[in-house]
């Protein structure tokens, strides 16, 4: 039985999950992370925010961005035992309408537009061709509205089966009041998370280089934010319906 648990991006899934991924795979569990935005676009199709990003995460070219954010991925999962599959959707900053322009120019937390209804049909036809009948899938709440983590999670939601979900972090911190109605109705299984499993999520979170000056507002807050979370609950939370 594998756990797979489905990371939009390049780091959420570690983010959000890494202490107890890590004390999965040390109890012998083999985990994966399947990252879903983490194709390579072509050159042409660098929107202004994609640029702008580019040079916050210090990457000249989108090629160099995906590529040095797989290898960033890779090793933040050797850290805490899992491996990685990286599918060839793209990120949203990447995505351009029928006519050419950007569908989300003017920022990442914009609903899905209508002409990309059929994206998440298409993410859970990838997942279904990968996925193995007893999977345990863990899925995004997609607190934070971040489209791709909405997108994803509608995807996940079409495969049919019994899902497990974990809270979005950092989204979490900035908007602590989604969590209440998007785990309404469903039960909480807290997963204990050790001092050296905690450790290792935040040695795994640090390889995301390129990533900690634009997820949150400082590296140090962002850990520390982590730090107080695992101290009141002493682990992480999974949730399915009853």
């Amino acid at each position: 039985m594998r756990w797979i648990y489905v990371s939009p991006h390049l780091d959420d899934a570690v983010l959000s999950a890494g202490g107890l991924i890590y004390e999965q795979t040390q109890a012998g569990q083999p985990v994966e992370i399947w990252t879903m935005m983490s194709g390579f676009p072509p050159e042409e199709a660098i929107s202004p925010l994609a640029q702008v990003l580019h040079y916050q995460w210090g990457f000249p070219t989108a090629e160099e961005a995906i590529r040095g954010r797989r290898a960033e991925d890779e090793a933040a999962a050797a850290i805490v035992g899992a491996k990685t599959v990286h599918l060839d959707f793209l990120d949203c900053i990447y995505r351009r309408s029928a006519d050419g322009s950007w569908l989300y120019a003017m920022g990442v937390f914009d609903p899905p537009v209508d002409e990309e209804a059929g994206l998440p049909d298409q993410i859970a036809a990838a997942l279904s061709a990968r996925l193995q009948p007893d999977d345990q899938v863990v899925c995004q709440f997609s607190v934070g509205r971040h489209v791709d983590h909405v997108t994803v999670r509608r995807a996940v939601e079409r495969l049919g089966r019994p899902l497990w979900y974990d809270v979005d972090l950092p989204y979490a911190f900035n908007h602590p009041e989604e969590v209440a109605p998007n785990t309404a109705g469903m039960k909480e299984s807290l997963q204990a998370v050790t001092e050296t499993g905690f450790r290792a999520w935040l040695e795994a979170i640090q390889a995301y280089k390129s990533q900690l000056s634009s997820i949150f507002e400082s590296p140090e807050g962002l850990l520390e934010a982590i730090r107080v979370s695992w101290r009141d609950k002493g682990g992480i939370g999974l949730w399915r319906h009853e």
